[in-house]
């Protein structure tokens, strides 16, 4: 592990799966951890199994879609848990859209949640950012926001759009001591994945790619500003 005792983290999307292991991982070696996802039931069974672990974590229940709450979230978060020095925003879901059922609604729920959820996190914490001239920000996407995958079309149009936007940010953002990164996970065995009916080609245990993905967020990144959002796993 890798210890950093009295750095603050905040992460979204901490009820299930990958949030959730990540911030189990973070809390046992020494960060105090926000999380937020919609389910306060979970968040409060994610703060009990810390605690009886010796972690620190502090449930804050969110719709990252409603930019006015992510707003007082994080106003909570850093007036009671102290200022956030990592945010990994890994908020969304998936649902299938096969083209024989091809429904624009479908394609915003998705997009409001996964895209804008993230976009409204980074508009309060990049604020922040900035003025401290410090944090970093990983930002959860996906290997399929770089080719499209059957019945995945919505789901891939909000992962290479944040991609992208990591990318664009990346290079702004250096200037003021913010590092962004893109995580883009292949198949991980999480709530979401269990419910696939067909192959998942190197699929990872959850354990292992929360490791990945901490170990990845502490990383120094090369402040280049010709290679895009890095690391992306």
């Amino acid at each position: 592990m890798i210890a950093i005792a009295g750095k603050r983290a905040w992460i979204t999307g901490a009820s299930s799966g990958l949030g959730r292991e990540l911030a189990l991982q973070m809390a046992r070696d020494g960060w105090s951890v926000a999380v937020s996802a919609r389910s306060a039931e979970k968040l409060d069974s994610l703060v009990a199994e810390a605690e009886s672990a010796s972690g620190h974590i502090v449930a804050y229940p969110l719709d990252v879609s409603d930019l006015d709450a992510v707003g007082r979230t994080v106003q909570r978060i850093e007036s009671e848990v102290g200022p956030i020095d990592q945010a990994v925003l890994n908020a969304g879901t998936h649902q299938p859209t096969p083209a024989h059922d091809f429904k624009a609604a479908d394609f915003r729920k998705l997009v409001d949640l996964n895209l804008m959820g993230t976009i409204n996190c980074l508009e309060i914490l990049i604020a922040r950012f900035r003025t401290r001239q410090a944090g970093r920000i990983a930002v959860v996407a996906s290997v399929a926001g770089y080719t499209g995958l059957p019945q995945a079309s919505a789901y891939g149009v909000t992962k290479a759009g944040m991609i992208n936007l990591c990318e664009a940010l990346r290079v702004e953002l250096a200037p003021d001591n913010i590092t962004v990164q893109v995580v883009n996970p292949g198949f991980v065995r999480t709530p979401l994945t269990d419910r696939n009916d067909f192959p998942m080609p190197f699929l990872m245990e959850v354990e292992a790619a929360a490791h990945a993905l901490y170990r990845g967020s502490r990383a120094t990144v090369s402040r280049s500003p010709f290679r895009g959002a890095s690391p992306g796993w």
